[in-house]
């Protein structure tokens, strides 16, 4: 019998919530608690905003833009993805990106002297 998608769906949000701990992050399934409030699919990591698909075949434009609407004020919209047998991937937009990746090259820097 096949899966649903709602399952698939919340079995992806806990999926991805374990790999997030696994690395040190202190996150759980935002739906959980609160229903379709517009919170994140997977909470914890501050200043990011997760929306999470765990499909074969991800309409990234429509998730991502979700994902912007969704975010509050000071969080970065992310859509964290996978297809089976693959890695987790990370969609952002290039200006938090660079956001990022400067801040982690000037801790880079740092280390150097």
């Amino acid at each position: 019998m096949p899966i649903n998608s709602r399952a698939k769906g919340k079995a992806g949000e806990l999926e991805l919530s374990r790999v997030l701990r696994e690395h040190g992050y202190d996150t759980r399934r935002g739906q959980q608690y609160c229903g379709a409030d517009g919170s994140a699919d997977v909470i914890g990591l501050p200043y990011m905003h997760i929306e999470c698909k765990r499909v074969e075949k991800l309409n990234l434009d429509a998730a991502m833009a979700q994902a912007r609407i969704d975010a509050r004020e000071g969080e970065m919209p992310c859509v964290m993805h996978r297809k089976n047998r693959e890695p987790w991937k990370v969609t952002m937009l290039l200006d938090d990106w660079i956001e990022i990746y400067r801040e982690w090259a000037a801790g880079r820097d740092l280390e150097k002297g």
